[in-house]
């Protein structure tokens, strides 16, 4: 079993119980986490940041803990709902001050946050946040259909 360090104190009960349960799913699997990474496609550095409570993870690298984890489906449902509840109640990262730059290697630069896509749009409840994706599958599709009906007359001209 690995010696996490402690969850800050403030965290959301939502959070903590996430996060704990996690640790818990990652410890089951007996892997350190370069292995996780390895295994998941989310690299050592992040399963740091997730399991330390310093980033929400992205529900794909839940869903990749799960499948190597060895989940029933339903139990990696359960964990995509305490996922959803988690994410909600995760604390935001304060807002760049634009007149503090931040210097990395001796220049001044802004420091741009990088959000998670379920706080980029809007609150993760505001319906305006809530992206379809059957939409952007069907738009992907019909891209295609579009692109294979193109090849297939610039073949026929070309070689018929």
């Amino acid at each position: 079993m690995s010696a996490w360090q402690p969850l800050p104190d403030d965290l959301p009960p939502e959070v903590r119980h996430f996060v704990e349960q996690v640790r818990l799913l990652k410890d089951r699997t007996g892997l350190s986490l370069a292995a996780l990474g390895a295994r998941t496609a989310y690299s050592k550095s992040s399963w740091q940041r997730y399991l330390n409570a310093t980033q929400p993870p992205p529900r794909q690298a839940i869903a990749a803990l799960c499948r190597v984890a060895g989940l029933t489906p339903a139990d990696a449902e359960r964990f995509g709902v305490r996922w959803e509840l988690a994410v909600q109640a995760w604390p935001r990262p304060p807002a760049p001050d634009p007149a503090k730059p931040e210097q990395r290697d001796g220049v001044y630069e802004e420091e741009v946050p990088t959000l998670p896509w379920w706080v980029e749009s809007g609150s993760a409840g505001s319906s305006e946040a809530a992206v379809d994706p059957s939409r952007r599958v069907l738009l992907v599709a019909v891209l295609l259909v579009l692109v294979l009906g193109l090849v297939v007359v610039v073949g026929a001209v070309a070689f018929g």
